[in-house]
């Protein structure tokens, strides 16, 4: 018998306690032994819970109970959890978790902790909720040489910009409505700033590269400052605007970002809506691999928990752990060196003037129109592809032209 400790008995950890036990008898068919929930930790009092008897404020409960080999930590954060995680390795624990904050800040350290005392750190559920694809990276897809990871990873991110695209609601309005329906939190700055999608991508390019990638290394850009016009000019371009983590090989370097971006409609993930989330994986050998799901929630990130749980228990004796290499000098290209499309809107005094302006300083440009009365002072257009240093010092001179007003709206254009 597995005796299994939760850290956390919140939404996930709650979720985790439920999954075993309402299907106890395929999970330890599965784990090839019974998993069995033994000790619940939480300073919170929950006196009508079903599992009340489970639950203690004592961590020395569970950290010295050489019978329980599984801690789920789903407290989340990284300040008791890491605490925590390192007691539990240290103790030869297996630790499984979907604290994408801790694995995105502590991975190299918590990784090699687990190897040197022969246990397991796993956190399929730190990326993607119930999607699995930490695995996959891991395993289904290691005979590949790994180019690049593309992915729509915030599911309340996703569904404000849904809401803005098919009702026609502003970005507070929208956010305000996925508050009301529980995918946002009463301080969404995680979500909506692209914190949250920007360790996501640092996880999966950790594993998918097999070197550490500092979340803080990476550049993030939240949708806060999209607006519906924005919206009618992507239609125009028979585009759609996602909030994009991506990262990919170039050279011997990587790099990677977190912003809002206008996608061809034919893109795989331009279709991907509302609270759901999906990534494209481009390998040497399997082409485009596709992961699609709901990328939050209760029972499909507890399901992702427990299916770790299943693997420390089944693999309680292997020897293969997997290690990122934290590299000295970071290998990150700084977003500045990178190479991009920028769609650019204007407020002109003089068209003429301001268009004429527009093509010395960015070159050859594609320019968008969009029939709308209100929008008759604007212009708006699509850079070519240049390195973003460049096109950034070229609005910045836009901002001091006479003939412009004001830049109102500038939007990566990604086309791989």
């Amino acid at each position: 018998m597995a005796n299994i400790a939760v850290l956390g008995y919140g939404v996930v950890g709650s979720g985790v306690v439920e999954v075993i036990k309402k299907n106890e008898n395929s999970i330890s068919i599965k784990a090839k032994e019974k998993v069995v929930v033994k000790k619940i930790l939480d300073v919170r009092d929950f006196a009508d819970s079903p599992d009340r008897d489970l639950i203690t404020k004592n961590a020395d409960e569970i950290f010295n109970d050489d019978s329980i080999s599984v801690i789920a930590e789903t407290i989340g954060g990284i300040g008791v959890a890491y605490e925590f995680t390192k007691r539990a390795l240290m103790g030869k624990k297996s630790v499984v978790t979907s604290n994408k904050e801790l694995v995105a800040t502590h991975g190299p350290e918590l990784l090699k902790m687990a190897k040197e005392n022969g246990v397991h750190y796993l956190f399929e559920a730190s990326v993607g909720g119930g999607i699995p694809i930490i695995r996959p990276l891991n395993q289904c897809l290691a005979a590949n040489e790994i180019h690049g990871v593309t992915g729509i990873l915030n599911g309340t991110t996703n569904y404000i910009l849904t809401q803005m695209k098919k009702e026609g609601k502003d970005f507070e309005v929208a956010l305000k409505g996925a508050q009301q329906n529980g995918y946002a939190e009463a301080n969404p700055t995680a979500d909506v700033e692209g914190h949250d999608a920007c360790r996501k991508i640092a996880i999966l390019s950790s594993i998918a590269y097999n070197e550490f990638v500092d979340y803080r290394n990476i550049y993030t850009e939240g949708i806060t400052k999209i607006t519906l016009t924005d919206m009618q000019y992507a239609e125009a371009m028979g585009s759609v605007i996602k909030l994009i983590a991506l990262s990919k090989r170039v050279g011997d370097k990587l790099f990677a970002r977190v912003s809002p971006a206008m996608i061809d409609k034919e893109h795989p993930l331009a279709t991907v809506e509302d609270v759901f989330n999906a990534i494209v994986v481009k390998g040497d050998a399997i082409g485009e691999a596709m992961f699609y799901g709901r990328g939050a929630g209760k029972l499909p990130t507890a399901s992702a928990v427990v299916a770790d749980i299943i693997d420390a228990v089944k693999h309680v004796d292997t020897s293969e752990r997997y290690i990122w290499e934290r590299k000295e000098n970071t290998s990150v290209i700084d977003i500045g060196d990178s190479e991009t499309k920028f769609f650019v809107r204007v407020i002109a005094r003089s068209k003429a003037e301001a268009k004429n302006f527009i093509n010395t300083t960015f070159g050859e440009v594609n320019f968008i129109t969009v029939n709308k009365a209100e929008l008759e002072e604007e212009i708006a257009f699509v850079t070519s592809k240049s390195k973003e240093k460049d096109l950034k010092a070229g609005i910045d001179k836009l901002k001091g032209i006479g003939s412009i007003k004001q830049v109102v709206s500038v939007i990566r254009v990604e086309e791989d």
